[in-house]
């Protein structure tokens, strides 16, 4: 049986030290040019692959960061994933993804996620216990919140932080769009009673409304869900003064309801109603839906998120939060201006 190729041998056959062959496999690390073809160039004579798992209990770092999701239903989430992933990895990092149940803390696979030794936790649509806060500032394990943030009040500094779009500034350009447009009747289909986020662009929404002197119509929950939003359409639409416009929390849910409204209601889409979502997730686009929608600027997000975490895995991060601006994208679900 033929013996592994050690990195002793590759620093041997390129005449160079074994931390020079140590650096050049390291993500980041600082190595000479000239050194680095040595080493590659021997590394590919001799079929040499570094230890990623070996040279962890060598650093203490795993290079592996655990993103927690919940929610991959929504067509935003997959997209995340993707970037977070890229961004990650450009930096040297690999994700180990969990999934956790969408309305509860992930403190249930805590105890999992910690045993793979990651190096830090990005939180993306999954609920943050004061907890779950708590054991990883014990322990020294950094918190990222991708498009969440949580009620912390009472805990000791941590090491907590968060990157959300606007919210409540989404909100606002949903109420100011619909009210620009002669629309009175105006109803909100909210997600889930504990989201920062449906919390956030319903506030926004819904006292921009007051400002002009208009009270929300109808309100109805959705619960982030598909078949959910659409029965909470079904009931929007039966009351005798139904709604004359629909801001869904998100895509998910506004497309869920245009489904109602054309297919079942047969009501015309702007003409007897509106219907604006939050994302702008690709779909939104498609020519089916033409759906106007709040975008979050997902590319900023993540790269804020990855240069938070970054900086608390190099120990040189003071927790904060940072908002991303978020833009209206108009299409054909809100009647054109005259």
């Amino acid at each position: 049986m033929k013996l592994p190729v050690r990195a002793q041998d590759v620093a041997s056959v390129a005449g160079v030290s074994q931390s020079a062959v140590s650096r050049t496999f390291t993500p980041g690390a600082s190595v000479a040019e000239d050194t680095r073809r040595k080493v590659l160039a021997a590394a590919q004579q001799l079929g040499y692959r570094p230890n990623a798992l070996a040279r962890s209990l060598i650093t203490r770092r795993s290079r592996i960061v655990a993103l927690v999701m919940s929610y991959l239903e929504n067509q935003f989430y997959p997209l995340v994933i993707e970037r977070l992933s890229q961004q990650l990895q450009r930096e040297g990092y690999h994700v180990l993804m969990f999934i956790t149940d969408m309305d509860e803390a992930a403190d249930g696979v805590l105890a999992e996620i910690l045993e793979y030794q990651v190096d830090g936790i990005i939180m993306a649509s999954a609920m943050l216990s004061p907890t779950l806060a708590n054991n990883c500032a014990e322990i020294g394990v950094p918190v990222v919140q991708f498009n969440r943030t949580s009620s912390l009040e009472g805990l000791p500094r941590h090491t907590v932080s968060a990157v959300i779009s606007d919210n409540y500034r989404g909100g606002e350009l949903a109420a100011a769009l619909l009210l620009e447009r002669g629309y009175r009747r105006i109803a909100f289909l909210a997600g889930l009673e504990a989201s920062s986020t449906s919390i956030a662009r319903e506030r926004g929404f819904v006292e921009t409304l007051a400002s002009h002197g208009v009270s929300l119509a109808a309100r109805e929950m959705g619960h982030y869900d598909f078949g959910h939003a659409q029965a909470a359409t079904r009931r929007l639409f039966a009351e005798p003064n139904a709604p004359d416009a629909l801001f869904a929390a998100n895509d998910h849910m506004a497309i869920a309801a245009l489904d109602v409204i054309r297919g079942e209601l047969h009501l015309s889409v702007h003409g007897d109603v509106a219907v604006i979502g939050f994302d702008d997730v690709p779909q939104a686009a498609w020519g089916a839906y033409s759906l106007t929608s709040v975008r979050q600027n997902l590319e900023a997000m993540v790269r804020a998120t990855v240069s938070l975490m970054c900086e608390q895995m190099q120990g040189t991060f003071e927790p904060r939060n940072i908002v991303i601006p978020c833009e209206m994208v108009e299409r054909s679900t809100v009647r054109p201006s005259p």
